[in-house]
């Protein structure tokens, strides 16, 4: 109960701070904007029809994917530059649910963005709205949510022990959007990119929103790739927790969070 209490409060924290800042009013506002117009352009002479399932899913999702990265990483830089980093994390609560909470506020700010692409599509472009499965779509869509969370958590307290933040954090956006077929399918991609990108949650979680996007034909594959998916998924979530503990070990010996 106690866990559950300090990640909402924190949550609750980042989700006041995060809107006061102009960066994060920007990636919420005007990046899914432009995102949905690049987009839009690009795949108007592509002979696709299904624009919602890359135009709108794929602006929607860098949109979000933007905020919960730059958010989540800048969140340690912040607290590293203001002296406060060694204190949150000595406090008698969890640094790890502290950092989840964050992140958690992150997400449910930057879903706005999503909606933000929903629509510049409907209100520019007049992109037919049409999910053909919708509960198994809002299924998938919460999905990518907690595969986000988990991939910002693990970028987080990899970024603990840098003091290059900005830089990582501008150089982790573009790749994981690639990767995970935000735009286009990952079988474009080089085969050896194809075989990194399926070790990545988030391929998964993108493949279900398109598949109940575009109507399931195969009730069976879209299980198999929830299957594939939670597995990957706990995967990362027990890659974290090694993570976490390498960490704390590294941290508490040198306790130099706050050397800039």
């Amino acid at each position: 109960m106690k866990k559950i209490v300090v990640i909402y409060e924190s949550m609750l924290v980042q989700m006041r701070q995060s809107f006061v800042r102009p960066m994060f009013k920007f990636c919420l506002f005007f990046n899914p904007i432009i995102s949905t117009i690049l987009l839009y352009e690009m795949y108007i002479n592509s002979g696709e029809t299904n624009y919602f399932a890359y135009v709108v899913l794929g602006s929607g999702l860098m949109g979000l994917w933007g905020c919960i990265c730059f958010s989540s990483a800048g969140d340690i830089n912040r607290e590293r530059h203001s002296g406060t980093l060694a204190i949150i994390y000595t406090a008698p609560v969890s640094f790890r649910e502290i950092v989840v909470g964050k992140i958690m506020g992150n997400t449910i700010l930057s879903i706005f963005s999503f909606v933000m692409s929903l629509l510049v599509a409907k209100i520019l472009f007049h992109i037919e709205i049409d999910i053909k499965n919708p509960f198994y779509f809002l299924f998938s869509f919460v999905a990518t949510i907690v595969v986000f969370v988990i991939i910002a958590t693990i970028v987080a307290f990899l970024l603990m022990l840098s003091r290059k933040t900005e830089l990582y954090m501008n150089c982790i956006e573009v790749p994981l959007i690639m990767l995970s077929g935000f735009v286009f399918p990952v079988d474009l991609l080089p085969k050896p990119l194809q075989l990194f990108s399926r070790l990545i949650p988030s391929t998964y979680a993108v493949e279900l929103l398109r598949i109940t996007a575009c109507g399931i034909e195969d009730i069976n594959n879209f299980w198999n790739k929830v299957v594939l998916l939670t597995g990957i998924s706990l995967l990362y979530v027990l890659g974290a927790r090694l993570l976490y503990r390498i960490i704390d070990k590294r941290v508490r010996i040198k306790g130099n969070l706050n050397v800039v």
